[in-house]
């Protein structure tokens, strides 16, 4: 398989149910449309368990899009976190 870009060799794998050869990062198959087992690089990744989303407090300007850390300091603008009064 070559890059469609560049035109150099690319590594690819074998689709199970039509023998096309696909990119490995595939979550399906591009000639059968079969889905594809997971890659080793999505086995790989670090999974997600034990945070719970719903316990961080985000940051208290209205523009930012940072989480407020343990110190009380927004990890993307440095703001310290001032609680709403509605």
């Amino acid at each position: 398989m070559k890059c469609s870009h560049c035109g150099q060799p690319i590594s690819g794998r074998i689709c199970p149910a039509c023998g096309s050869e696909i990119l490995p990062e595939s979550l399906f198959c591009h000639r059968c449309g079969v889905k594809l087992e997971s890659s080793a690089a999505e086995s790989s990744l670090p999974e997600a368990e034990g945070i719970d989303f719903s316990k961080r407090i985000l940051c208290s300007d209205g523009t930012c899009i940072g989480v407020v850390d343990e110190k009380g300091i927004c990890k993307v603008c440095g703001k310290p976190y001032t609680e709403k009064i509605e």
